[in-house]
């Protein structure tokens, strides 16, 4: 077995791990009356969030007092929320709501999903003082919008287009670490012993280096299925 293949049958597992322990909470809010689409907006709504506190970090913080407590919360409401992108799915799996427009729909509010929260993270950057960090984090939202764009580009053309390591869930999860590893280490640490921001930079260049890596090898793997 490839490498490839063995990923992904390590992610389809961990994939499969999670929905058992979910389906009980979807099965309820199936019989609740949720929708896939209310379950979807609420995810959005949740990022909102997560984005208002981190520009609300920056807006109120300084390079010489950093608002860490917000960035700490801004990373646990985006962990949290991260969870609708399953949750969604699963609803209209298991509630027999499956639909072209909801497809559509998750799709473009994933998109307005990472436009805040990196647009928050951003914004925070700037605000302390991290130019550079904030433009590494400007390139991170330019591959995360590439990465979809090039699958959904290919996608319209009758390809398959799949592949890549820096996938929606992995940008979540780096992000979502990255913001609250950033202020729980801030907190506890003095900024005289280690600069906690630049976990969150790490984490944005990260993103930045292997979401574009990923909008470009799809790039390939696209051309290479059109010269056949």
């Amino acid at each position: 077995m490839s490498i490839k293949k063995q990923a992904k049958a390590q992610r389809d597992a961990l994939q499969q791990g999670i929905y058992c322990v979910i389906n009980p909470f979807v099965r309820l809010l199936i019989r609740m009356g949720v929708t896939p689409n209310m379950v979807t907006t609420i995810g959005l709504l949740g990022n909102i969030a997560a984005a208002a506190l981190l520009v609300w970090a920056g807006y109120t913080g300084s390079p010489y007092n950093m608002n860490y407590d917000m960035v700490t919360w801004a990373g646990t409401i985006i962990i949290l929320f991260s969870l609708f992108d399953m949750l969604d799915g699963q609803v209209a799996r298991l509630g027999g709501m499956v639909s072209t427009f909801g497809a559509m729909y998750d799709s473009v509010l994933d998109r307005y999903c990472e436009l805040f929260t990196l647009g928050g993270i951003s914004y925070y950057l700037i605000q302390t003082g991290y130019v550079g960090g904030a433009l590494i984090t400007f390139i991170a939202l330019v591959g995360s919008i590439m990465v979809s764009y090039v699958r959904a580009r290919a996608e319209g053309l009758g390809l398959e287009c799949k592949i890549g390591f820096m996938q929606r869930p992995e940008r979540v999860v780096v992000t979502a670490l990255g913001a609250l590893a950033t202020g729980i280490v801030g907190s506890c640490v003095s900024a005289s012993d280690f600069d906690a921001t630049w976990i969150l930079i790490g984490a944005m260049t990260i993103i930045a280096v292997f979401a574009n890596l990923t909008a470009f090898a799809r790039v390939e793997h696209s051309r290479r299925q059109l010269i056949k």
